[in-house]
């Protein structure tokens, strides 16, 4: 290809990523400005800048709302949720990508088809099961769901990545008289990093803004989530748009936090998948 052709191509991907990085944020700032709105202004001018940037909906989403007990109950049951994808994903998914064994194929497989199943179809044999357990109404019940739910998408994404590891490491490990459980935790993990973060975020965004499952699962009002809880502000006929744009904001602010701090290994595991 010429120099010119080259170039052509170069500009086409960056004005591609351009649309694409617009058309991603352009729904947030919209967000965030009707954050600072009243209904009035919204109705009038949806997509124009506010006449004035005033934190009263800000305000009164923290004052009428248990926005602090909201939180708190998305921040336990989120970062449970994620632990517990991790750590049996994890394990599952090094058994099948560096032994062995005869039905590993069919396990693997198994794990995989939860991707085309979504969960939501199987919401009342769910309710029967933790109902006869006595997991209703429990943040315990709502974290077993979302483990079982990104289990498939977790075992996926890190076998694929264990399996490209060069088995020469372990090989020296044994040499050296390491445990198999050593070689795993202090060998072959800390290079599956990028990739169990990559796991951790394409779970956590999901589970952080999940609606479905606490609406099923949840009716203490202690007990909600983020989601469920700003759904105070949604009336049967009148909804007060602009606390509720406020709300959504604040609650997509420690999720944007995650991810800008795990960026960089989001990004190099990204890099490192598409090398090997």
């Amino acid at each position: 290809m010429t120099r010119r052709g080259e170039g052509f191509k170069n500009g086409a991907i960056q004005a591609l990523l351009v649309l694409n990085a617009v058309v991603m944020v352009y729904p947030l700032l919209v967000m965030l400005l009707s954050a600072f709105k009243t209904n009035a202004e919204l109705f009038a001018s949806p997509f124009a800048l506010p006449e004035r940037f005033s934190f009263t909906n800000a305000a009164r989403v923290w004052g009428e709302t248990n926005f602090v007990a909201y939180l708190g109950n998305s921040v336990v049951v989120t970062t449970c949720s994620v632990l517990g994808i991790l750590v049996t994903g994890t394990m599952a998914a090094y058994a099948l990508a560096r032994y062995r064994f005869r039905l590993s194929s069919l396990v693997f497989l198994f794990f995989l088809s939860g991707l085309m199943v979504p969960l939501k179809l199987a919401v009342i044999p769910l309710f029967i099961q933790l109902d006869a357990l006595g997991l209703i109404d429990t943040r315990a019940g709502l974290v077993l769901v979302y483990v079982a739910m990104g289990l498939p998408s977790a075992i996926f994404i890190l076998t694929g990545f264990l399996r490209s590891l060069p088995g020469e490491l372990e090989e020296a490990a044994r040499m050296e008289g390491a445990s198999e459980l050593r070689i795993m935790l202090l060998v072959m993990l800390p290079l599956a990093r990028p990739a169990m973060v990559i796991a951790a975020i394409q779970n956590a965004v999901p589970i952080w803004n999940d609606f479905f499952f606490p609406l099923i699962f949840i009716s203490s009002e202690r007990l909600k989530t983020l989601p469920q809880g700003l759904t105070v502000f949604m009336g049967e006929y009148n909804t007060d748009w602009g606390v509720l744009f406020a709300g959504l904001s604040l609650a997509a602010l420690p999720i944007v936090a995650v991810y800008i701090v795990l960026s960089r290994h989001f990004i190099e595991g990204m890099t490192q998948g598409a090398i090997k």
